[in-house]
């Protein structure tokens, strides 16, 4: 999901120098015969030149520049690097772009816009090189899921950020609650007790807005359930069934227990969940990162020392799943230079590059579990560590072309609220939405 900023805070500053060895060998992006794996290697570049897009306020120049240097190093082409400055109409400039005979070679791509884009035809299939982009490492599901369209990979992981429980450890503590909660239980017993605590009618324990289908997804996924799946050419939704009913009831019983009545039909924004909290009328919330900055704005009094994070535990004994947002790389499948597009990709995709900049750097969570792991034991800050965690275990939408237009239409918002707002239970509420799904994702 790319229309919601993440960022990560109290990223550590200065990179390490940045070494890098080259692939051995030469390889070729000709057509590949299906299931088998071919080599990227170390194409020869000399006087050819790479054309890539970056959004803006993705990587920094710094990284951007880091990876290019690598680049020009192992292969001796020169980057052509285009920053996109708005994500609006980006969608269209890109579709257009990729329908040229002479399109730009790599891509930033939202993570979850890469099915619309795959459906078209527009990217190249990298499934042959998947084992050497991954480079021993795991990748973050949220990012490789919607990357991956009817089991062929069409994108490669480059950052991500997530959601997580962001805290008032001050109001905790007055409630007499001191650490931070590691299972469902005491979380449910933290949030008891802060609402004894504080009995004041406009004050929520854990703010919910009932809209809030990023964190009411949570209680689905957790539960085993998802929205829907693909199998044999179809899609068939998945909220009626057992297992995201469950997740469901708990989702409701959750956020009429511990948010206000008046949270159960509005969205983050309508009021900002962010003003809720720093005005002390709730006690947490979930949050992405760059909403810890956006509470110190509106109430300054509120410093690090009183804020906490940490992963929403689930009732599965595992933290919830988070909605991952970020970008993944993809090449233009009309690319004049697809071997050089992968071996620059590889390059951004590395963990040297992972770890001394897209985290060290520019402050995002990186792409792999590895990376991730390496940076919770680098003095990682008590505000940042949440968000990490969390992103170990993480969920996207599905991996549907038509995907935007749930989300478009606001239906899977109105189906969160209603079952927050009891107009419909969440068995009536899901065979609706479940039909509204198959219906736009199969195209019918």
């Amino acid at each position: 999901m790319r229309n919601t900023r993440y960022f990560v805070v109290g990223a550590i500053g200065a990179a390490a120098a940045l070494t890098l060895s080259a692939c051995a060998g030469s390889g070729t992006a000709t057509t590949v015969p299906e299931g088998a794996e071919a080599t990227i290697g170390t194409p020869d570049g000399a006087g050819k030149t790479l054309t890539v897009w970056a959004m803006d306020g993705d990587l920094s120049t710094a990284s951007l520049e880091a990876i290019n240097a690598e680049f020009t190093k192992q292969t001796g082409a020169e980057v052509d690097l285009q920053v996109q400055m708005s994500w609006e109409g980006i969608t269209t400039k890109v579709t257009t772009a990729l329908a040229t005979s002479t399109p730009p070679d790599v891509f930033d791509l939202g993570n979850t816009q890469i099915p619309g884009y795959a459906a078209n035809g527009g990217l190249l299939d990298l499934t042959p090189y998947k084992a050497e982009l991954e480079q021993g490492g795991t990748w973050l599901t949220g990012l490789e899921l919607p990357a991956t369209v009817d089991g062929k990979l069409y994108g490669v992981p480059s950052f991500a950020g997530d959601r997580a429980v962001i805290y008032n450890k001050t109001v905790w503590a007055a409630a007499g609650v001191t650490e931070e909660p590691a299972t469902y239980d005491e979380f449910i017993a933290a949030l008891d007790k802060v609402k004894a605590a504080n009995t004041a009618t406009d004050f929520s324990a854990f703010y919910f807005p009932g809209q809030y289908w990023y964190a009411g997804m949570q209680w689905v996924w957790d539960a085993g359930g998802d929205l829907a799946t693909f199998t044999d050419g179809e899609w068939t939704a998945g909220l009626s069934s057992a297992e995201a009913q469950t997740g469901l009831n708990e989702y409701l019983e959750f956020q009429n227990t511990y948010s206000v009545a008046a949270s159960q039909t509005v969205d983050i924004h309508a009021p900002e969940q962010t003003q809720i909290f720093a005005d002390g009328k709730s006690s947490a919330f979930l949050g992405t990162s760059a909403e810890v900055g956006r509470v110190k704005e509106a109430n300054p009094a509120l410093t690090d020392a009183d804020l906490g994070t940490f992963p929403f535990p689930g009732t599965s004994g595992q933290s919830q799943p988070v909605m991952i947002g970020g970008s993944d790389w993809g090449i233009a499948a009309k690319s004049k230079n697809p071997e050089l597009a992968l071996a620059w990709t590889k390059i951004a995709a590395s963990p040297e590059i992972q770890n001394s900049f897209v985290y060290a750097t520019d402050g995002w969570i990186p792409n792999s579990v590895e990376a991730v792991e390496a940076a919770q034991g680098e003095g990682m800050s008590p505000l940042t560590a949440g968000f990490f965690a969390a992103a170990l275990n993480s969920r996207a939408t599905p991996a549907a072309a038509s995907w935007p237009t749930i989300e478009g239409d606001l239906s899977i918002n109105e189906f969160f609220a209603a079952i927050a707002s009891g107009a419909q239970s969440p068995a009536d509420a899901a065979k609706g939405f479940d039909s509204h799904i198959e219906s736009v994702l199969n195209g019918n």
